[in-house]
C-alpha cells in the first residue's frame, strides 16, 4: 500500500514499483566487503542485494506530479543483473490512490537509468507508447543527451525503449540548471551519479523534503559520504554533492526520500557526535 506523509500543506504518497536485485559489490564500489556486508541485508545466491523502487506522487498548485517511474513492465532480455523480484507495480499503486495514468500532469525523472524511468513508456496493443499520455516529462538536458549518446560504460542502463516515444513527442521538456516546477517543487542539479543527475526539492510552510534519486543506493552511503557506488560516473563529484545535501538536511531538519532504501525510504539525517545517522520517519495514520 502507498505510504502517506504530510509536508507543510502538501500531502505526499510514496508508491512502489517493487524491488529489484543488484550486485552488492557494484553498489558499494571500492569499499571492502568486510565493511559493507552488514549494511546490505540478505544477499541472494548470486551476491545481489535487494533495492526498493520508491516513487512520489503529489498534487501541487493544481498539478498532479509523479517523481520517478521505476523499472516498468517491459522485458529486459539479457539484462539479468537486475532480475525482477516483485516489480512493475507502479500503476497498481497509483490505482490504489484512485489515480489513472492519463490524470498525471507532470513526470519528473532524476535521471534516465532504466530503474528510474521504466514506466515512462509501455506497450499498448503492441505499440510502444507514453504511459502518461497527457503529462509533461521533465528531464535535464545533460541527462537526455547522455542517454541518447551512451558510451561503452553507460549503454546497458540507457534503454531506447524508455526514450524513443518521448523523443518523437511534444511531451518532453528539457531543463537546464535549477528549475521551478511549481512554487512548492524545484528540480536542482545534483551531479555525480551521472553528470545530468538531479534531485527534487519539495517545500511547503517552512518544511522541506528532498527526493535524492541515485545520490545513494543505500542509506549508509548518506551516513558515510565517502562510500560511493561503482555506478557513479563522477565519484568524487558524487561525494561532494552528498556532503552538501546531507549537511543541509541535518542543519535544516529536512526530510530525505530515498529511491532505493527499503520502502517507503523516508527519513531524516541526524548527527550523533562526529557521525551522521539516518532515522526512519513514521508514516501518517491511514
Amino acid at each position: 500500500m502507498p505510504a502517506k506523509y504530510r509536508l507543510g500543506a502538501l500531502d505526499l504518497a510514496i508508491i512502489s514499483d517493487g524491488t529489484f536485485f543488484q550486485d552488492a559489490g557494484a553498489v558499494f564500489g571500492i569499499v571492502p566487503r568486510i565493511m559493507w556486508e552488514g549494511y546490505a541485508g540478505q544477499l541472494d545466491e548470486r551476491h545481489r542485494m535487494s533495492l526498493a523502487l520508491n516513487s512520489v506522487v503529489l498534487r501541487s498548485q493544481g498539478k498532479l506530479v509523479l517523481i520517478e517511474t521505476g523499472v516498468g513492465d517491459k522485458p529486459r532480455t539479457g539484462r539479468d543483473n537486475a532480475t525482477p523480484a516483485d516489480q512493475g507495480n507502479l500503476l497498481a499503486d497509483l490505482a490504489k490512490l484512485g489515480i489513472r495514468p492519463e490524470e498525471v500532469d507532470i513526470v519528473i525523472n532524476t535521471h534516465l537509468h532504466f530503474d528510474h524511468c521504466g514506466w515512462n513508456t509501455r506497450y499498448l496493443d503492441g505499440n510502444l507508447s507514453l504511459t502518461f499520455p497527457n503529462a509533461e516529462y521533465l528531464i535535464t538536458r545533460a541527462e537526455w543527451e547522455a542517454a541518447l549518446n551512451p558510451n561503452e560504460r553507460t549503454r546497458a542502463t540507457y534503454l531506447a525503449e524508455n526514450l524513443a516515444p518521448l523523443r518523437d513527442s511534444d511531451h518532453l521538456h528539457l531543463i537546464d540548471g535549477e528549475h521551478r516546477v511549481t512554487d512548492e517543487i524545484t528540480i536542482v542539479p545534483t551531479p555525480g551519479h551521472s553528470e545530468g543527475h538531479a534531485s527534487v526539492v519539495l517545500s511547503s510552510r517552512g518544511e522541506t523534503a528532498v527526493y535524492i534519486g541515485d545520490m545513494a543506493q543505500a542509506v549508509v552511503q548518506l551516513e558515510r559520504t565517502a562510500w560511493v557506488s561503482s555506478f557513479d560516473i563522477l565519484p568524487l563529484v558524487s561525494m561532494e554533492t552528498k556532503k552538501a545535501i546531507v549537511e543541509r538536511a541535518i542543519e535544516q531538519g529536512q526530510v530525505i526520500i530515498s529511491v532505493h532504501a527499503p520502502f517507503p525510504g523516508v527519513g531524516r539525517m541526524t548527527r550523533e557526535g562526529n557521525f551522521r545517522k539516518w532515522v526512519d520517519l513514521e508514516t501518517e495514520p491511514a
